[in-house]
């Protein structure tokens, strides 16, 4: 059977036992983590020293950005904070829009509906904010790098665009402000932006400055970004403020889930969290997720924590279905022209909101690369 893994340095044994010393060494050395590195790693720093060259975010681009949101709150103008809708993207919506909130702007959140109006910008999506808020300006969260086109578009609405975002770079960027890097997920970004605001207008008290590293901390362990550096600081100190939050929603969304306060750890978020958090982007609305996060209602909570998991259970079965009958095209194309170096498998009764955790199914029955597709309509 064809192996495939690959061995890096092994184990060194001192008179045939192995040492603890020995095992964490070897494991670090070989995921390139050496030096000085290492005790930053074992003990990350605390993720507000974190500076805008650190985390390779333009300090220029971010001051000037900064600005625009300041005189956006001071002139009462109409803002959006338009949001991805998956765990990540919700995070960094709540901690965006609960952040200009405090500091008493007049905005609204917004997340597309997966189905109606796609990922991320689009017409669609313009077309209804400025229906609805007439809005001067957008700022995106978790998307907004490869929307050169859509960003032109609300331009010309007279809508100003701000992009804040983590996702590889286009050859072509959108001709707007783009605070920007890979360093971190989307919730990362925002919550780097939201605490240079809240230190500017001298409102970043411990006990705010907590609650968003809480959300930053979400988004990091659910978009599956390496845990080193800024993220590792991140999921480190945000894990302990999570199990002492103050926040009723992830409270009520923790008792849902089973888990208990004050022994969630990374594989909580992870397995428990944020797939009851993505489950809304999949199947219903992420908006309600992001109310979840944010509201300060117990009542509101329990009542949005119970969809979200019955709206995760529903998705788990979805998606189990979907994987059986994929499997089942798959097998009778097996059957006809062999097996191939490269899945592809399409059907017009796939959901689209499952079809990502469908392919990631087949890899792992399969062992090559899969792409699953949901035909339908295309939405811009």
């Amino acid at each position: 059977m064809y192996n495939r893994w690959k061995i890096q340095e092994t184990f060194q044994k001192n008179n045939g036992e192995i040492s603890p010393e020995t095992i964490i060494q070897t494991i670090l050395h070989n995921r390139g983590i050496f030096n000085s590195a290492i005790s930053d790693f074992l003990d990350p720093p605390d993720p507000n020293t974190f500076t805008p060259v650190q985390v390779e975010i333009d300090q220029n681009v971010l001051q000037k950005a900064i600005t625009r949101i300041q005189k956006a709150i001071e002139s009462k103008e109409s803002v959006i904070v338009y949001a991805d809708y998956d765990a990540d993207g919700v995070s960094a919506g709540s901690i965006m829009w609960e952040t200009l909130h405090t500091l008493g702007a007049n905005v609204m959140p917004y997340i597309p509906h997966r189905v109606e109006e796609g990922y991320g910008l689009s017409v669609k999506g313009i077309d209804a904010v400025k229906s609805k808020y007439n809005p001067s300006l957008i700022i995106t969260v978790d998307h907004g790098i490869t929307a050169r086109e859509k960003v032109s578009y609300a331009q010309k609405q007279n809508i100003e665009v701000i992009v804040t975002d983590h996702h590889v770079k286009p050859l072509l960027l959108p001709n707007c402000l783009i605070v920007h890097t890979t360093k971190m997920c989307g919730a990362g970004v925002a919550w780097f932006v939201a605490k240079e605001l809240l230190k500017i207008a001298d409102q970043l008290t411990p006990e705010f400055s907590d609650e968003l590293l809480v959300l930053a901390c979400i988004g990091t362990i659910a978009d599956m970004v390496p845990l080193i550096d800024v993220n590792r600081a991140i999921a480190r100190y945000g894990l302990q403020k999570l199990n002492k939050t103050s926040r009723v929603g992830l409270k009520a969304l923790i008792k849902e889930s089973g888990l208990m306060m004050g022994s969630i750890e990374a594989y909580s978020i992870s397995h428990v969290i944020a797939p009851r958090l993505n489950a809304m982007g999949r199947l219903d609305h992420a908006l309600d997720a992001l109310r979840l996060l944010c509201t300060k209602q117990e009542k509101k909570a329990l009542t949005l924590s119970q969809k979200l998991g019955e709206i995760n259970r529903e998705r788990q079965d979805l998606t189990s279905e979907t994987a059986r009958n994929a499997k089942s095209i798959l097998e009778k194309q097996i059957q006809k022209s062999g097996s191939s170096k490269l899945i592809f498998v399409a059907d017009d009764l796939f959901n689209q909101g499952v079809i990502g955790l469908v392919a990631g199914k087949l890899v792992e029955t399969y062992y090559r690369p899969a792409i699953v597709v949901a035909r339908g309509e295309f939405v811009s």
